[in-house]
């Protein structure tokens, strides 16, 4: 698939997820998302629209600011900011309310203008911090 199209279906992917539409429509039935810090993995088109969207509306009120963008033949990469309000559960931790703010980027493989694949570079460790910084106990 040319550059181009590979352009083509990141773009129009960037503007559904902004816009908080069917972004799901560009994923392949078998696409697979893997968090490349923990290396969680989530395959399929429902259940990784479905993660999608619990981490910017369920876990967190956020959206990405998207820093930029490159595009090959058959591979994209996203760079962006996660920006964000704390209002679900994390990983144990309870609400905070807190605004939260992590840079990070997904490669994106596609192919017949599907993704197939999404490897995220996701910062769950320093995101965490930001929702526990001065919630330590003192000894």
């Amino acid at each position: 698939m040319s550059a181009e199209t590979t352009e083509r279906v990141l773009r129009e992917y960037v503007e559904a997820l902004l816009s908080r539409s069917d972004f799901a429509r560009f994923f392949s039935d078998d696409v697979l998302w893997t968090t490349m810090e923990t290396g969680q993995e989530i395959r399929g088109r429902v259940a990784v629209r479905d993660y999608i969207v619990a981490l910017h509306t369920t876990m967190f009120d956020a959206r990405p600011v998207v820093r930029g963008t490159v595009a090959g033949d058959g591979v994209a990469l996203l760079e962006a900011d996660f920006v964000g309000r704390h209002i679900g559960d994390v990983g144990g931790i309870a609400p905070t309310g807190r605004d939260v703010k992590a840079p990070y980027c997904v490669v994106y493989d596609i192919s017949a203008e599907r993704i197939s694949a999404l490897r995220a570079y996701f910062p769950i460790a320093a995101l965490l911090q930001q929702l526990t910084a001065d919630q330590a106990v003192p000894a």
